[in-house]
C-alpha cells in the first residue's frame, strides 16, 4: 500500500488530485497538506512513498518542502506541480533532486504515469538499500581486539578518499573483508567492486582479463571484450594476490594507475578509466622486488595506504565473537536454532594454533554445529576440532 502526501494550497485542485489517485488505485493511502509548513510537520512524522507538491504556496513554498524532504527523507521521491510561469523554478527543482514536475492543470495520463514510475523507483531504492545492508552484513568485520580496531579506524579515514590501498596478511585472515569495507564506505559504493584473483588466472590470460581484447587479438578472440578495469569504471577494482601477477601485466597496471588509461590486448587505442585500485597479497612484496618478480615502481603506486591484517593467532581475544557470529550465520543458513558454546569450549578454541586463520575457524565452527551436542563442550572440541 503506497502512502502519498499531496501538498496544495488550492482546495479544488487538492480534491481533484485526491480523487484521481483514489480512483487509480483504491489501496493508495493519501494525506493532504494545505501549505508547506503543514507538509513539513507531516513529513517529520510519516514515511511517505511519494510527495506531490505545488511550487507556489503561502507560508512555505514547494521548494522548501523539497529541500526539507531531501534532508530528512532523501529516498522519498518528490514530484513538483508547477503553474503557469513556474517552469523555470520547476526545472531548477529537478536539479535540486525533485523526481519530476507536472504542469497545471495536470494531464491525467501524465500524472498517473509519473506517479507509477516514482513509486516503482522508490521500491527499487528501498530494495537496493536492503540488499546493500545484507551484503554489508556478509562482509562485516568482527572483532574488538586492538589490531582490528586500528584497521577499522584506518578504513573510516581512508574509505572516503580515492587513495590506493595495499592489504597484506596471511591466507584466510580476511583481506577481502577489508577491501569490501573500503568500497562500501566510499563514495563509489553505488558502483561496482570488481574482484580479480590474480593467482588463479593463467599468466597468458591475465592481461586480457584485466584490460580486455579486440577481435582477432589471439586465437579464440572471436569478438571484442571489455576487461575488468572497464567493468569497474567509476567504481573500485580489487586485485587479490597481486604478488602473483606477471611482470608484463604489472607494467600495464602501472600505466593504468599513472595515466588512468588502458589499452585492450591487440590495439593501441587508449580507453580512459576512473577506477579506485585496492590490492592484496599474502607475499612479502619487498622480497619479491629484490628477487626481480615485482616492480618497485608499482609497489610504491599501490602502497599509498598499507593495511596489515593480523593472523588469528595474533588476535585470539576475538575468537568468542567470531564463533558467535559464525554460529548465528550458519544457523540462519540451515534454518535451525543457534547452538551454544560453553566457556571451556571457547577457551580451548582460543588455545588452538590457527594456521588457516578465520577461514579455518569457520569450518571448525560449522563442523561442531553439525556433529556436536546442543551445547558445544570441550569434549566436542576435542573430538571434532582436533588438528
Amino acid at each position: 500500500m503506497a502512502h502519498i502526501l499531496i501538498v496544495e494550497d488550492e482546495d479544488a485542485i487538492r480534491r481533484v488530485l485526491v480523487k484521481i489517485l483514489s480512483e487509480e488505485n483504491s489501496s493508495y493511502s493519501i494525506d493532504e497538506a494545505e501549505n508547506g509548513l503543514v507538509a513539513q510537520e507531516k513529513i517529520k512524522t510519516n514515511d511517505y512513498d511519494l510527495i506531490l507538491s505545488d511550487i507556489k504556496m503561502p507560508k512555505s513554498d514547494g521548494v522548501e518542502v523539497l529541500q526539507f524532504s531531501k534532508k530528512i527523507k532523501p529516498e522519498t521521491p518528490v514530484v513538483m506541480i508547477s503553474g503557469h510561469g513556474d517552469l523555470d523554478t520547476a526545472v531548477e527543482t529537478m536539479r535540486m533532486g525533485a523526481f519530476d514536475y507536472i504542469s497545471k492543470p495536470p494531464d491525467l495520463n501524465r500524472l498517473l504515469q509519473t506517479v507509477r514510475i516514482a513509486l516503482d523507483r522508490k521500491d527499487l531504492v528501498v530494495e537496493n538499500k536492503r540488499l546493500k545492508k545484507k551484503i554489508s552484513k556478509n562482509y562485516e568485520m568482527i572483532g574488538e581486539s586492538e589490531k582490528i580496531l586500528e584497521i577499522k579506524a584506518i578504513i573510516e579515514k581512508v574509505a572516503v578518499t580515492d587513495a590506493r590501498v595495499l592489504i597484506t596478511g596471511e591466507n584466510g585472515t580476511g583481506k577481502e573483508l577489508v577491501a569490501h569495507w573500503l568500497h562500501q564506505k566510499s563514495e563509489r559504493s553505488s558502483k561496482s567492486l570488481i574482484e580479480v584473483n590474480c593467482a588463479v588466472i593463467p599468466s597468458e590470460l591475465i592481461e586480457s582479463e584485466l584490460f580486455g581484447h579486440v577481435k582477432g587479438a589471439f586465437t579464440g578472440a572471436n569478438k571484442d571484450r571489455a576487461g575488468k578495469f572497464e567493468a569497474a569504471n567509476e567504481g573500485s577494482i580489487f586485485l587479490d594476490e597481486i604478488g602473483d601477477m606477471s611482470l608484463s601485466a604489472q607494467a600495464k597496471v602501472l600505466r593504468a594507475l599513472q595515466e588512468n588509461r588502458i589499452q585492450r590486448v591487440g590495439t593501441d587505442k587508449d580507453i580512459k578509466v576512473n577506477v579506485r585500485v585496492i590490492a592484496a597479497t599474502n607475499k612479502d612484496l619487498k622480497k619479491e622486488i629484490e628477487a626481480g618478480r615485482f616492480r618497485e615502481d608499482l609497489y610504491h603506486r599501490l602502497a599509498v595506504i598499507l593495511i596489515k591484517v593480523p593472523s588469528l593467532n595474533n588476535r585470539r581475544e576475538d575468537i568468542p565473537l567470531l564463533v558467535s557470529h559464525f554460529t548465528n550465520q550458519i544457523s540462519t543458513q540451515n534454518g535451525s536454532a543457534p547452538k551454544i558454546f560453553n566457556d571451556d569450549a571457547l577457551e580451548l578454541l582460543k588455545a588452538y594454533d590457527w594456521t588457516g586463520n578465520i577461514r579455518e575457524l569457520r569450518n571448525v565452527v560449522e563442523r561442531l554445529i553439525i556433529l556436536g551436542g546442543e551445547t558445544i563442550t570441550t569434549s566436542d572440541v576435542k573430538s571434532y576440532a582436533a588438528k
